[in-house]
């Protein structure tokens, strides 16, 4: 069973995230000819001020 993890910074639409969640599901099915009812995939949403750029808080 393929588990896919990805990290995003937070503030996107629930929308968005599930068309992410789909896409992802879709791709790995494909490349790996697993059924998607075998993936998972878990998104984590991360807060700006716990993601960091060229030493800085993206939000301070």
């Amino acid at each position: 069973m393929p588990i896919i993890t990805v990290q995003i910074l937070e503030g996107r639409p629930k929308e968005k995230v599930a068309e992410l969640i789909h896409n992802v599901t879709m791709t790995v099915s494909e490349t790996l000819d697993a059924p998607k009812e075998n993936i998972r995939v878990l998104v984590t949403e991360i807060p700006k001020t716990h993601w960091g750029k060229a030493g800085e808080p993206i939000e301070k």
